[in-house]
């Protein structure tokens, strides 16, 4: 990003990648209130939302870590083929196969465990990098001021809106981080999780977007060959292809073991996501981990064909900026009237209302679609992207009321038909669960419940879709 947007990109991009960890601190503590026996965000979307809803971000959400688990893959393949000029495909296939073993026989314990070992290996990595950079490495201070990296620019004010949006609400989606939000055992242990990993995830990506300044004022990027560039992801590797052979082979190994500790989070969250939001725990566990496996196959192949590992990120990045805004407004009890069938609406909405934008920005359908996948990525000159992460979060919201408009009407016309009360706004009868447990009765569903002797508590009852 610093190749593109300069300091003022680089800056943005950290605290937009730090910052939003604190949603799961502010809002982790409310939803395991309302859903103690939850662990991650689908169950919870289930009992405010119902069934179908759950199954909708569910389905979201496992395309959220698919794409994650191509982008990762995508993006060690491009760091051994930068460090050694060798085909990254050996190594991505190695790690498919070992994470796919000790997850399978450690479960999410064993991610928890590597999690902590990555932490300890990003900062070896960060510490013996930076020195052998800052040793080998020789800055031209005459590209300095030529290069403009060190001025703002439109792009990097524009990301000061998207990236916040895209991150903040992408992590919505990240299984592993509801997982570690619902495993802490208070909420001032929570907030000291967060409060941590933000401050280190500030420091490491500041520092390691400044190599792509340092790139492109020591000549590295974008590199000797204008017909095969340097790409600007690769800029931090790409300095670090010239060192001591023995940096690159420490860089090549840590690199690949990060690689592993973030891919068995990915895999063990969708075990997880698949065995409790789409089976409810009633399949044997093993089915899904085979199931997965499988998933691995395509994501291979589409790793090795990815244009970009950024465009990978942006897709999941759009959906979420459409879905998110819509799926919050439950969290306050003061809209009780808002149910599932206005989330799936507004999130479908968003995502069309971004191909309306392009269509009109750039007046052609088509080029309006292919704005829906982002193919010219968000960094590119004029508004259309800043427009795409407007136009998502924004239609979202205006689907989803539309959606509770037409759901309203359809109801009061079908009280009046049947002569009875319409009761579609009433406030839902709260009915206390186990422990701490809420739950939430619409309308006139608690007669049929009392009268047929269903449990109440959290994840007993379905919430509302219609």
């Amino acid at each position: 990003i610093a190749t593109l947007a300069g300091l003022q990109g680089v800056l943005v991009y950290a605290l937009a990648s730090a910052l939003p960890l604190f949603v799961f601190s502010s809002l982790g503590p409310i939803i395991r209130r309302k859903c103690p026996e939850g662990f991650v965000l689908t169950e919870w979307t289930r009992q405010r939302y119902g069934t179908v809803t759950a199954l909708y971000l569910s389905f979201v959400t496992l395309v959220t870590l698919f794409l994650y688990m191509v982008a990762e893959l995508s993006a060690i393949g491009q760091v051994v083929e930068t460090l050694t000029g060798l085909n990254g495909l050996p190594v991505i296939i190695v790690e498919c196969v070992i994470t796919t073993i000790y997850t399978s026989l450690g479960g999410f314990r064993i991610s928890f465990i590597t999690d902590n070992i990555q932490g300890a290996m990003v900062i070896g990595l960060i510490v013996i990098a930076a020195i052998a950079i800052g040793v080998e490495t020789k800055i031209d201070t005459s590209l300095i001021e030529p290069s403009g990296l060190l001025k703002d620019n439109l792009l990097g004010w524009q990301l000061l809106y998207i990236l916040p949006v895209a991150i903040l609400t992408n992590d919505f989606f990240l299984s592993n981080f509801w997982l570690r939000t619902f495993a802490s055992k208070t909420d001032r242990d929570l907030w000291i999780g967060v409060t941590l990993a933000a401050l280190i995830i500030l420091i490491i990506i500041t520092m390691i977007g400044c190599t792509g300044l340092i790139a492109a004022w020591s000549g590295v990027w974008p590199g000797s060959d204008p017909e095969n560039p340097l790409p600007g992801s690769m800029t931090f590797f790409g300095l670090l292809e010239n060192l001591p052979a023995w940096v690159v082979g420490f860089v090549l190994v840590m690199s690949v073991s990060l690689s592993c500790a973030a891919f068995d989070s990915l895999q063990s969250a969708m075990v997880s996501s698949a065995s409790n939001d789409l089976f409810r725990n009633k399949l044997n566990v093993w089915w899904i981990r085979g199931a997965v496996v499988l998933v691995i196959i395509p994501t291979v192949v589409l790793a090795i064909k990815a244009p970009s590992i950024l465009q990978i990120y942006l897709i999941s990045d759009l959906v979420s900026a459409a879905t998110i805004p819509v799926l919050v407004i439950g969290l306050s009890d003061r809209c009780y009237w808002f149910r599932g069938f206005e989330v799936v609406v507004g999130g479908l909405g968003g995502i069309f209302t971004v191909f309306i934008f392009g269509a009109i920005y750039y007046k052609d359908a088509y080029k309006g679609a292919q704005l829906m996948l982002l193919e010219d990525g968000i960094y590119q000159e004029g508004w259309a992207a800043f427009g795409a992460f407007v136009a998502a979060p924004v239609g979202g919201l205006v689907w989803g009321f539309g959606a509770l408009a037409l759901r309203l009407a359809v109801q009061w016309v079908q009280a009046k038909r049947k002569g009875v009360r319409f009761d579609a706004l009433d406030r839902p009868v709260v009915m206390e669960g186990e422990g701490d447990a809420v739950q939430y009765v619409a309308g006139g569903d608690l007669e049929t419940i009392l009268s047929t002797g269903q449990e109440s508590g959290a994840g007993k009852i379905p919430g509302k879709f219609f």
